[in-house]
């Protein structure tokens, strides 16, 4: 029963990935077709943002109330629902309305998903968790070319993606008995159950502040490739944009495939070597996409930036319990969740409206940026908590 559950629990975090993905490779024609600027993309994911960040907040009541199970079934059903209202739509302000239900149901799935393999799983199968998020923003990049290679039917490829989500949902409705059988899980299940830690209490604890800002800085880089790639390569490395879209996909291979990597590896590798690896790694790949190079070392600087990127978030999840302690993982964690989203947020828009305003050629530089920030906050953390000071923790 434990195996099936987990793989529900994968299935999850593909329905988590697909829509993530799916603006930033049908911006390019959409944006036109909407009477909307380009840099508009930045507000959409305000949007999306708004949602998830408020259900990460939330999250710990709300799955203390109703469980980690029934949370994460009607969230993406929630998500599938807006993927499919927003197929239809013809209008910028009513996409914009649209992302915030798409976020709220993100944030939540995030959240509780997170916490409950960090607490019943080993780093490996957090590392597999996070490659099959990678796994949906990987396909739906990919569909959405093949929608903009059929006269440009990005609202086509939104509504394709949605069908995918909601049958999706609907194996999570048939499948919530699950969480009831599984000894761990039927003890997570028991709701209605005093919140030992809020999320006033769980930010002062010491060091939080600083794993905090390192979420917000890791989803300021990931989220602005993910919005921005495909511009980037149609308006600084003039490719078609049906090209563009599915040349965007490589960042999130890398991501699916450098997850499964270090989760093998995660079996015998510290969490530590493992974010600094993957940390190096990015760099190469963002330098690669700054320099004047054949496209074929930008394909290969966004694919090997997405690799490195890829054991970042999960390791950096999967020891939230180790160093803060159990009893204030889901709090954290649901904070850590906001402030990714609001990294992912706050911004993508402002690199949207430097891009429009001065071209996207500085954007690898940005990337950059993003990553020393990355790495300072996560030695300060580690330094707050005394994380990684014994032999048998890890970063």
């Amino acid at each position: 029963m434990a195996t099936i559950l987990l793989i529900i629990i994968y299935l999850a975090f593909i329905s988590l990935g697909l829509p993530d993905s799916m603006l930033g490779a049908a911006w390019p024609v959409a944006y036109a077709q909407l009477g909307a600027p380009v840099s508009y993309a930045g507000f959409v994911s305000i949007g999306i943002t708004i949602g998830t960040v408020v259900s990460s907040l939330v999250s710990v009541r709300v799955i203390r109330r109703f469980g980690t199970g029934g949370v994460t079934a009607a969230c993406v059903l929630l998500t599938g629902s807006a993927l499919l209202a927003i197929s239809f739509t013809q209008s910028f302000v009513v996409l914009l309305l649209l992302a915030v239900p798409l976020g709220l149901g993100g944030g939540a799935i995030d959240a509780a998903l997170n916490n409950y393999v960090a607490l019943h799983y080993k780093a490996s199968h957090m590392s597999f968790l996070h490659s099959f998020w990678g796994v949906g923003a990987t396909i739906s990049p990919l569909i959405m070319s093949q929608f903009l290679r059929q006269s440009g039917n990005w609202q086509g490829g939104y509504r394709f993606v949605s069908i995918i989500q909601l049958s999706l949902a609907l194996i999570m409705f048939l499948t919530l008995p699950l969480w009831g059988k599984v000894p761990h899980a039927a003890r997570d299940e028991l709701i209605g159950e005093p919140i030992e830690i809020d999320n006033r209490t769980a930010i002062k604890k010491r060091g939080v502040i600083f794993a905090v800002l390192a979420f917000f800085f890791y989803c300021a880089g990931e989220a602005a490739v993910g919005l921005w790639a495909a511009t980037y390569f149609v308006t600084v490395r003039a490719v078609a944009p049906s090209t563009a879209a599915s040349w965007g996909s490589l960042f999130f291979f890398g991501i699916m495939g450098g997850r499964m990597i270090s989760g093998l590896l995660a079996m015998r590798v510290k969490e530590r070597v493992l974010i600094n690896t993957g940390l190096s790694i990015a760099v190469f790949g963002a330098l690669l996409l700054a320099l004047p190079l054949p496209q074929i070392f930008s394909l290969t600087g966004l694919l090997l930036f997405g690799l490195g990127c890829a054991p970042v978030f999960p390791n950096l999840i999967h020891i939230t319990p180790q160093r803060f302690g159990k009893n204030y993982s889901q709090a954290i964690i649901g904070l850590l969740m906001a402030a990714a989203y609001l990294g992912a947020t706050l911004m993508p828009p402002l690199v949207g409206w430097v891009g429009q305003t001065f071209g996207f050629t500085w954007l690898p530089y940005y990337l950059l940026a993003c990553l020393a920030g990355l790495y300072a906050t996560i030695v300060i953390c580690n330094k707050k908590t005394g994380f990684g000071v014994s032999k048998t923790e890890s970063v």
